[in-house]
């Protein structure tokens, strides 16, 4: 059996605080623009900032050095803030409408509201507060919400999920995981072994991982599962008739 681990990419541009700020002001007025038919352009509560929006996202992704930046961002956050108020203004005037088609407007609005408001907060926090905004706490897509902040062994960083497989000696693939989140190799090699033995019926005789995988405790319960030769693509500081025998 060998086991490994990689990252599949979701489809989505690549992130960055003022890009998802600029998303929500499309997404927003595109919902916008769907709830006019309804309520008539006499009523119109809204104004469309998508030029503004745009002007100074594409600024800051020009602009170099965080001192230029902060007052683009507030001004991008203002927009952001406003275009949002508009969207409740208009989901309060529709509440009470029974149309399936405004029911399923809602339901949107209701699925973007709370991501906006995440991206606002983020932004907020790391350009103008200057904190260090864990990835876990990060939103990457308003679109692909489920995506993962990826860092690989070299500090690639891609953005979708992590995958533990494993695979017979003919390449067939045997098991399949998706991980949440990035969690480290070293705390996947006795999950994935133990899923092996229980959908299988027994240990691997013989079993083969990337480096990644390699820890002394790692080969002792191994073994003690009932794997015969385990091997690592590293010596993870052991000797080799250590890990042989």
């Amino acid at each position: 059996m060998r086991l490994d681990s990689t990252a599949t990419a979701a489809l989505m541009h690549q992130p960055s605080d003022s890009s998802l700020l600029w998303d929500g002001v499309r997404v927003m007025v595109r919902l916008l623009k769907q709830a006019q038919a309804w309520i008539g352009e006499g009523a119109r509560v809204w104004r469309d900032h998508r030029r503004a929006a745009k002007k100074r996202w594409q600024a800051i992704e020009y602009t170099r050095g965080k001192p230029k930046r902060v007052p683009l961002y507030r001004a991008l956050i203002r927009i952001v803030r406003a275009t949002l108020a508009y969207l409740r203004a208009v989901a309060a005037r529709l509440a009470s409408s029974t149309t399936p088609v405004v029911a399923l407007w809602r339901a949107k609005v209701h699925q973007y509201e709370p991501l906006i408001e995440s991206v606002i907060a983020q932004s907020e926090r790391r350009v103008l507060r200057g904190e260090a905004v864990p990835a876990r706490e990060k939103l990457v897509s308003l679109f692909e919400t489920h995506a993962d902040i990826i860092v690989k062994r070299k500090g690639e960083v891609r953005y979708g999920h992590k995958l533990n497989l494993t695979t017979g000696r003919s390449g067939l693939v045997l098991d399949l995981v998706i991980e949440a989140g990035n969690p480290a190799d070293s705390e996947q090699l006795m999950p994935m072994l133990e899923r092996h033995i229980a959908a299988y019926g027994a240990a691997p005789r013989q079993a083969v991982a990337d480096g990644g995988f390699a820890s002394r405790d790692n080969l002792s319960r191994a073994k003690a599962c009932g794997v015969s030769d385990m091997a690592f693509h590293k010596k993870s500081g052991r000797r080799i008739e250590d890990i042989s025998g």
